[in-house]
């Protein structure tokens, strides 16, 4: 898309040299072919070692832009960013994509539909009313139960299970909001990544990222009915047990353990081999290793329990 036209779109004042703009990307990770957004000064920093092309910013930040980076001012920078973002959403189906190409040994039902793009490793099974998305990658020896859904451009590894009804890249929970209280979509047009050796049990819901992907590393298991946000990480060899919840952007380190019913905040950080018991509410990001948590205020175990002895000597 020609920058000149996102400005016109934008409704914003430009005039240099105008370039191709190929997706939109965050201040950290975009490149000089791409378009980044910032809504507020905490991300100074971030926006001045932005290798972006161009960043969407209103006043207050628009002096913080770099060098050789073109500026797009407008009035609310996350608004423009959400009706921007459709203009950047691929096709949901693309009739001009390849054929699906199955691997050798690999078992696809008769009422399972694979769209264009989509590549399935060897020696799969492919169980009815499954949909794979255009230009999923399958590895090898994964077996997919059921009315499982995989939306466009996600990765699943070798050796994996997911279990009926699940559904693997679905939009992520994304809108800005106006003075009016109107919300605007913001299309999400990242991914999900599955390693090799997860298994996903029913009806788990994993969301795609706004930009990049959201990852499950090799390893994992994640129980029935769990709820995974976009951007979000989990980390090699962790464990989600069912009904549990974490938000946009958390990322679980190596080994965490989430008790049934647990939930994080976003934007968190929990450190390798933490544990949280049943029911924990997690609303802060977890620097040291292998502690054990509970409870809402989150605590250490041993504190909680001596918590509740106590609160159960009170009402006798």
């Amino acid at each position: 898309m020609d920058l000149k036209e996102i400005a016109e779109i934008l409704k914003c004042d430009f005039s240099g040299e105008s370039f191709e703009i190929t997706k939109m990307n965050t201040l950290k990770d975009a490149t000089k072919s791409e378009l980044s957004f910032v809504s507020n000064l905490k991300y100074v920093k971030e926006i001045q070692s932005s290798n972006a092309g161009a960043i969407i910013v209103d006043k207050s930040t628009e002096e913080f832009v770099p060098k050789g980076c073109v500026a797009l001012v407008v009035e609310h920078p996350y608004w423009e960013m959400a009706a921007l973002s459709k203009y950047f959403a691929p096709p949901i189906e693309d009739a001009t994509l390849d054929k699906p190409k199955i691997g050798k040994g690999t078992t696809v039902s008769p009422k399972a539909e694979i769209a264009n793009g989509a590549v399935i490793g060897e020696n799969c099974t492919i169980m009815a009313h499954v949909y794979i998305g255009a230009n999923v990658q399958i590895g090898d020896n994964t077996v997919i139960y059921p009315s499982v859904v995989i939306y466009r451009d996600c990765r699943v590894g070798s050796e994996c299970i997911i279990h009926a009804n699940s559904t693997i890249g679905s939009d992520g929970f994304g809108f800005a909001t106006n003075k009016m209280g109107e919300h605007k979509k913001i299309y999400q047009n990242g991914n999900v990544v599955i390693e090799d050796d997860v298994e996903i049990g029913s009806s788990t819901t994993i969301d795609r990222a706004v930009f990049g992907t959201t990852l499950i590393k090799r390893g994992v298991r994640i129980d029935n009915l769990v709820q995974v946000g976009h951007n979000c990480v989990i980390g090699e060899y962790s464990v989600i047990v069912a009904q549990s919840g974490i938000a946009g952007s958390t990322t679980l380190g190596r080994n965490v353990v989430l008790g049934g019913q647990s939930a994080t905040a976003g934007h968190l950080n929990i450190a390798p081999f933490t544990t949280m018991a049943a029911r924990s509410g997690v609303t802060k990001s977890i620097e040291k290793s292998g502690l054990t948590f509970a409870g809402f205020p989150l605590m250490e175990h041993r504190l909680w329990l001596k918590l509740q002895g106590k609160i159960a000597r009170l009402i006798k």
